[in-house]
Order: structure tokens, then C-alpha cells, then sequence
């Protein structure tokens, strides 16, 4: 293990691990539930915006820039924690809701289950 590897795995310093793209991936969880709401991207700047503000910031890669979840609906996040992987590309934010997690209007982007071949939404998967 190189230098660099065990300072990130198992290091105090936080030495996030962006892709080729400038990206690494950030799953939404609900602080209180810990229902899976959501997985966007993040760049340098919205993690460091999200980490600035509380409020949870992303890189739309179809706009090609920053936007903080909520900015036109209102049902921002707020982050409670940011855990962050053992290799740190990857982060988990812990938030609080206000309002649906999903641009459809549901609470979170994960409302349907596979079941087959056919896509059953949660509530009727249970």
C-alpha cells in the first residue's frame, strides 16, 4: 500500500478521491430513518458549498454546474453528517428533508423495486 493509499483508507486527514471527471458520488440518506433518498454527484465545489452552507449541493452533469438540491423547488437538505468511505470517492449524507427528496414529487428517488422484469413501486412491493 503506497503512501498516499493508507493516509486516505486509514488517515485523519480527508483527501477526497475525485474520478477523471472531477466527480465522486454522494448517497442521500434520511438522518432520522436512514431510507436511501437520493445519489448525485459532487465535484470540488459542491462539496465544498455543502460543506460551507448545510445544505446539500451537487454537480448536475446534464446543466454542467453546481446546484443545491431544492434551489427551484424549495425542498432543500439538510446535512447532519457526511460519512465518507474507506478510499474516500464516495460520501453519505446524512440529511434532513424538507419536502420530496425526488423531482417526481416522491420522497425518495428509490420508489419502485424490480420484480422480474417489471418495476412495482414500493408500497406495492411490501
Amino acid at each position: 500500500m503506497s503512501d498516499d493509499s493508507a493516509e486516505r483508507e486509514q488517515g485523519a486527514r480527508f483527501l477526497p478521491k475525485f474520478d477523471a471527471s472531477g466527480l465522486l458520488t454522494g448517497v442521500v440518506t434520511h438522518a432520522v430513518t436512514g431510507d436511501v433518498l437520493m445519489v448525485a454527484f459532487m465535484d470540488a465545489q459542491a462539496l465544498e458549498k455543502t460543506r460551507e452552507t448545510g445544505l446539500a449541493h451537487f454537480h448536475s452533469r446534464s446543466r454542467g454546474r453546481l446546484w443545491m438540491k431544492g434551489e427551484t423547488s424549495g425542498h432543500v437538505l439538510r446535512v447532519q453528517d457526511i460519512l465518507v468511505d474507506c478510499d474516500q470517492d464516495a460520501l453519505v449524507l446524512r440529511c434532513l428533508p424538507e419536502g420530496p427528496a425526488c423531482h417526481t414529487g416522491a420522497v425518495s428517488c428509490f420508489y419502485r423495486k424490480l420484480d422480474g422484469a417489471v418495476l412495482v413501486s414500493s408500497a406495492e412491493a411490501q
